[in-house]
């Protein structure tokens, strides 16, 4: 093991997002710059987001996009870096984009233009990366110049192992050290805890974690018709007490996904109900009142199919039908209850639904809570608690929207630390 360590201005630990926009805004500013990250490659979860096409930022960002113990903790940084410095950037080295629906911004060709972008920008900086490296210690000392000292060993393959190869150490210090280690979702590319551990370590509070951006589950007869369904897709409204979303759901073989889940799965805790509006263009039941005196021998599953205003897919439509009027599915209007009439309309509007959980940290886009931001700089993302150390991305408690708002808090808590490092 090296005993004299190699000393850099900064070290960064966590090679993403947020990570890598620190380490080249600090570059540019004359920094000696290390990042160093455990995975193999730089930019994985950037890499597979958007289905590969990286949806980098949104043209319409506001705080009310982002969720946090401490709502007001992410207005400085995203005030101070706006999506239109990101997007500046991505223009400058002509990558093509488009728009999507509700201002999101995808690449037109690959999400490893992206991460080529933030590897040109570091190496025009100087910045150094280094993969496959394990942080084995920290430790902090009262020398300004050199805070932190990192141990750190080479991650051995297969076959070193099988050879019996020791892993080497190497000892670096630092004047500051940034914790850009992301959160627990997704652990197939390489997600842990380890900047939790790191919080902790230096006396933070790690606020609840729970996987969030995530499809939701179901059990018993529900998640069977549920399952019947999948493949699915309809424009819904997806509420609970705290906020509703008016976007497409998705029927699946595990449970209900697509954006309006997603975006609620950011609000919700077990145990709680979901609502679901299956027909948000239409009142069902005065629907079904109206049609009983004007069309009094139709059936139900056909005022509820009539129309492309406010038609259900025929499978849905029939799975429904079997759960909720069975009993009178060859009944005409004229001979139903006004009661009963009210009663399924209510539910088509309204489906109420407990999940059992979630598909959990496997498929979650991003984690829910994390460093505690009252103990944080918001203005630079330095620890209140030790000079020196800094948070930024996903690794605080701060979670945004499906649609590029995590990206652009991780570029934007990126910048703000990178300025100040």
């Amino acid at each position: 093991m090296n005993t004299s360590p190699t000393h850099y201005d900064v070290i960064i630990i966590g090679a993403g997002a947020s990570g890598l926009y620190c380490a080249l805004t600090a570059g540019r500013r004359g920094r000696r710059v290390l990042v160093l990250d455990h995975a193999n490659k730089v930019g994985k979860k950037i890499l597979m987001s958007g289905g590969g096409r990286c949806n980098f930022t949104n043209y319409f960002v506001e705080p009310e996009h982002f969720i946090s113990t401490n709502p007001h903790f992410f207005k400085s940084a995203l005030s101070r870096y706006p999506s239109w410095e990101f997007i500046a950037m991505v223009e400058a080295h002509n990558i093509a984009y488009h728009e999507r629906e509700h201002g999101q911004l995808f690449c037109d060709d690959s999400a490893k233009d992206i991460v080529t972008m933030l590897l040109d920008e570091c190496a025009a900086a100087g910045v150094q990366i280094r993969i496959n490296t394990q942080i084995d210690n920290i430790d902090a000392h009262h020398d300004a110049h050199k805070r932190f000292w990192l141990t750190t060993s080479k991650k051995l393959g297969k076959k070193d192992s099988t050879h019996g190869v020791q892993p080497s150490q190497d000892t670096y210090s630092c004047e500051s050290l940034v914790v850009a280690t992301g959160g627990l979702s997704i652990p197939t590319m390489g997600a842990t805890g380890l900047g939790y551990e790191l919080a902790q370590q230096f006396g933070h509070t790690i606020m609840a974690t729970d996987p969030s951006l995530v499809p939701f589950t179901f059990t018993d007869k529900t998640g069977e018709l549920i399952r019947s369904l999948a493949g699915i897709s309809l424009p819904v409204i997806a509420s609970n007490e705290r906020i509703s979303f008016k976007l497409p759901l998705l029927f699946t073989h595990r449970g209900l996904s697509g954006p309006s889940m997603l975006q609620l799965s950011n609000y919700w805790h077990l145990g709680e109900t979901i609502n679901i509006n299956l027909l948000p263009e239409v009142e069902v039941t005065d629907l079904l009142l109206t049609h009983k005196k004007s069309h009094p021998k139709q059936l139900i599953r056909t005022v509820l199919s009539e129309s492309t205003d406010h038609a259900l897919p025929k499978k849905l439509l029939a799975a429904l039908q079997h759960h909720l009027w069975e009993d009178i599915k060859d009944t005409e209007l004229a001979n139903i209850k006004d009661e009963r009439l009210m009663k399924i309309g209510d539910t088509l509007n309204s489906w109420q639904l407990k999940p059992s959980g979630t598909e959990g940290y496997r498929t979650a886009e991003v984690t829910r809570g994390g460093v505690k931001t009252d103990e944080v700089s918001s203005k630079t993302m330095q620890s209140n608690l030790q000079n020196g150390l800094y948070f930024i991305g996903e690794v605080l408690d701060v979670t945004g929207w499906l649609g590029g708002y995590n990206f652009q808090w991780a570029w934007a808590s990126g910048f703000v630390c990178g300025e100040v490092v």
